[in-house]
């Protein structure tokens, strides 16, 4: 094994750059190339065939036969010109992941002639069956049938693998009697209501608004480690994490990594990612390096939610494939290593309307701030009344190592929104007094139309907190980097559409008692601010004090994954979702198991990786070592000098005592895996291995590993170190 992590260090210092040429030195002349954008479908699409198109995907209008017969012999045609020979329904099951199953073009007539041939009933629905995707109950091991159906909101697009090239359509996946299998399903639908909500809420200060659209930017943030390095980690492949090893004497602390110049052999990977995604019509516009030594930080322009959320998963994707090309293992995994900072996906999110006004830009026009600080209180209700919501919506295994150490956020859910903000709340809630004059003028004590356009730079500097207002957008800072957006979006646009419909009914109600417009507004949020301040948090969030603070406030603190996810059989979910319509109890119960299932494997998977690397790896190095030693100590004797070897001594005990405690700890942490596999309940088992496997064994039996790795002989020790896989490049 030890030479195995030397022929590694070997292969990197023999690594020779790659040549990355682009298309064009304009990323305007390829941008989109391998899309089916609308630019194409204008071009090749019939007026009416194209106009009935865009209403369905702008308005949900229903796409008849006529319609996706056109769309399909269109896109046969345009794919087939790219050299294009398959097909598959690009979908998002419950893994969190994506899957494909591809069909050739190819088919035989009556006549047994090989013809291409793609039809509007191929492209609208697909069914691939794909019985082994966790359904969490929806549909019975002999129930195979599953079906894929055409999201025409989201482009379809070319994958070129090797030689090969398939055509993906954006689908989402249902089961026979129509529940969603999927992540896409209940996004798209809340993205609907929040739609709705919105567009009838901007329609009390301007009845020319008729759409609303949630826009989000995912900034993408991972390791980069060398992948002959990576592929002497049985921990990293299996896990995609370290589960042992030691923090090399300079990791983070000198911030000399951050925002530093990129390094080369990195940089060649990320030009080729870019022009890759922006081939697929992915608006890639940041790069940097991250803190950790080895972590980096790609962030598009942002995008309408859905489409957003599929490029980010086309993205990491495409991540993994160039990565492979420049002999580096990307790591998505929330904290791959320990000592160092995590990685998120920060999900940058707003609404904007159709006429381009984001209505999360202060202003400073008194009507114009109204609105922004109607949509602002709303949102931060919406927060505050379905925060455990939103902490089970990011919460999974690998995210749990990250929340609440370093400068990820902390488990509490919190929103931190600037001082002028805050003041603003304080004043409104203490000085509601308005007058209204002829017009459009709206003179308020609080001086809402006096918010300075400084608030655009002037906000987020407070790294701790998971729901931050910056400057013209939210941050949802505590989605983990291995997630997949659409969970958290789709609660997120749920829980403020639900709020925005609550607080239409509210104004509405006091309109009809002849209160007027302004007043009424103004009233219903005065009310909303007590609730609101009580999510708003500006301070430290890794300190003691706001634990205390925190559930004085009556926040919860959920610090594993089985709890923050028991949210989920509360009966006021289930009908949020169902009164929403996005999900049905059925779906919401199936979310439930299928998380805690995923968690439970996850956690076991790692298990049974820290006890063989205990036992057949670690142990018997550490055996050998002790071994020279004390043939060490015997040889001393021998000649005379066995007043010399007291320290050796020293050492060979500490050995023996690390050794044994790291035996004892793994053969029990065995037993007891053993017996949690017996529990039948799928929360209690989550629980179980969360309780008793994880917080009783891993931590304990890292020390005793990781002190090993100080002391075993350098030349012995089987994995590849700290300082190899992150200052290795």
């Amino acid at each position: 094994m030890a030479r195995q992590r030397f022929d590694a260090l070997k292969l990197v210092e023999l690594r020779q750059p790659i040549t990355i040429k682009a298309p064009s030195q304009k990323v305007s002349d390829y941008f989109g190339i391998n899309t089916f954008g609308l630019a194409i479908m204008k071009e090749q699409l019939s007026s009416d065939i194209y106009r009935r198109l865009q209403n369905a995907i702008h308005r949900g209008e229903q796409i008849d036969e006529n319609v996706a017969d056109a769309v399909a012999t269109s896109l046969k045609a345009w794919a087939i010109s790219k050299g294009v020979t398959h097909y598959t329904h690009w979908f998002q099951p419950l893994t969190g992941s994506t899957a494909e199953k591809h069909d050739a073009f190819f088919e035989l007539n009556s006549e047994g002639m090989a013809i291409e041939r793609f039809k509007g009933s191929a492209l609208v629905r697909q069914e691939p069956d794909a019985s082994s995707f966790p359904s969490g109950g929806l549909r019975q091991t002999f129930e195979a049938r599953g079906y894929t159906a055409w999201d025409p909101t989201s482009p379809a697009f070319i994958i070129e693998s090797g030689t090969g090239k398939t055509l993906c359509v954006p689908t989402v996946f249902v089961s026979y009697t129509g529940e969603s299998l999927d992540n896409k399903a209940p996004l798209l639908k809340a993205l609907e209501r929040i739609d709705k909500a919105a567009t009838s809420v901007c329609q009390i200060f301007d009845r020319s608004i008729e759409k609303v659209q949630a826009s989000l930017g995912c900034e993408q943030e991972f390791f980069l480690i060398d992948r002959a390095l990576a592929d002497a980690r049985p921990d990293i492949l299996l896990t995609g994490k370290t589960l042992f090893g030691r923090i090399p004497p300079k990791g983070q602390q000198l911030d000399d990594h951050y925002f530093g110049s990129i390094p080369s052999r990195v940089t060649r990977f990320l030009q080729e990612l870019e022009i890759e995604a922006y081939k697929l019509g992915i608006p890639v516009k940041t790069r940097h390096n991250e803190v950790a030594p080895s972590q980096f930080e790609v962030a598009p322009i942002f995008e309408e939610v859905n489409v957003a959320n599929d490029h980010n998963q086309l993205l990491m994707d495409l991540m993994k494939k160039v990565s492979s090309r420049h002999n580096f293992r990307i790591l998505f995994h929330e904290k791959p290593f320990e000592g160092m900072n995590g990685s998120g996906k920060h999900n940058n999110w707003s609404l904007i309307t159709d006429k381009g006004k984001n209505l999360l830009q202060p202003s400073t026009k008194a009507k114009e701030n109204l609105i922004f600080i109607t949509f602002f209180i709303n949102i931060l209700k919406a927060v505050y009344d379905y925060s455990d919501l939103l902490r089970a919506s990011i919460a999974s295994e690998s995210n749990d190592y990250r929340l609440g150490s370093n400068e990820a956020p902390p488990n509490i859910m919190s929103a931190f929104i600037g001082t002028q903000l805050f003041d603003i709340l304080t004043e409104l809630e203490n000085n509601g007094d308005i007058q209204v004059k002829k017009g459009d003028n709206i003179y308020m004590k609080l001086g809402i139309n006096k918010i300075p356009p400084i608030l655009l730079d002037n906000t987020d500097r407070n790294r701790t907190s998971p729901f931050a207002f910056t400057g013209n957008k939210f941050e949802f800072r505590a989605v983990g980097s291995n997630a997949n957006s659409a969970r958290a979006m789709t609660v997120l646009n749920t829980a403020v559409a639900n709020q925005l419909e609550l607080f239409k009914k509210e104004v509405d109600k006091l309109i009809e008692q002849d209160e007027k417009k302004e007043v009424a507004i103004i009233d219903i949020l005065r009310s909303y601010i007590p609730s609101v301040k009580k999510v708003v948090f500006e301070g430290n969030g890794y300190g003691p004090e706001w634990i205390k603070e925190a559930k004085r406030r009556g926040l919860s603190n959920f610090t594993d994954t089985p709890r923050a996810l028991a949210i989920l059989k509360k009966p006021s979910t289930g009908r949020l979702f169902k009164r929403m319509r996005i999900m049905t109890q059925a779906e919401v119960d199936a979310r439930h198991e299928i998380r805690l299932e995923n968690y439970t494997m996850k956690m076991q998977i790692e298990s049974r990786v820290m006890a063989d690397l205990a036992l057949n790896h670690i142990a018997p190095t550490a055996l050998r070592y002790q071994s020279i030693l004390i043939e060490n100590v015997k040889g001393m004797k021998d000649i005379g000098l066995g007043d010399e070897t007291e320290e050796t001594m020293i050492t060979i005990k500490k050995l023996a005592k690390h050794l044994n405690q790291v035996k004892r700890l793994a053969n029990e942490m065995t037993q007891e895996r053993k017996r949690i596999n017996t529990i039948e309940d799928v929360e209690e088992k989550a629980i179980a291995y969360c309780d008793d496997i994880k917080k009783k064994y891993f931590e304990d039996l890292r020390w005793h590993v990781d002190k090993l790795e100080t002391m075993v002989d350098d030349e012995m020790w089987p994995l590849p170190k700290y300082r190899e896989l992150l200052f290795l490049r």
